[in-house]
């Protein structure tokens, strides 16, 4: 009594192509696993820095605040100043960082010519970064809707 057959039909080919879906699932989960891991890694070395006092950080202004009233009077950091001590005050702040940020209000009636000649004097002592500042306007009930 034999339980095997004696006939020998052709077997299937043997399966030549990649099944792509186990790849597929491994890689995700390493990729989850680099994004868990990879901000732990930037804080792995603790350090405790020699203390001098030479290493003091220049803490520059990030901005100045520059004030035109309704009088044409010019206002720096909310101190009442002439055009001559601007620049001066404005060259000092663009040797310490040329990136600060001046900061412009201006009057609704003041000229235009004199808030040019103030971006004027930003612009050649090397603050280009300037920035206008408004008061967002009240919205009216029809204009809500």
């Amino acid at each position: 009594m034999s339980f095997g057959r004696l006939e020998r039909s052709k077997s299937s080919k043997p399966m030549s192509d990649i099944n792509m879906t186990p790849l597929i699932d491994v890689m995700l989960v390493l990729v989850v696993i680099l994004i868990i891991t990879a901000p732990l890694m930037t804080s792995a070395i603790k350090l405790d820095l020699p203390k001098t006092e030479a290493a003091q950080p220049v803490d520059a202004p990030k901005f100045v605040a520059i004030v035109v009233d309704k009088s044409g009077q010019i206002f720096l950091n909310d101190q009442v100043t002439t055009l001559t001590q601007l620049a001066e005050a404005l060259s000092k702040t663009a040797q310490l960082s040329k990136d600060t940020e001046v900061q412009l209000r201006a009057d609704e009636t003041v000229p235009y010519g004199k808030v040019v000649e103030v971006m004027g004097l930003a612009q050649k002592v090397g603050l280009n970064r300037i920035g206008f500042v408004a008061e967002a306007k009240a919205q009216t009930k029809s204009e809500a809707k």
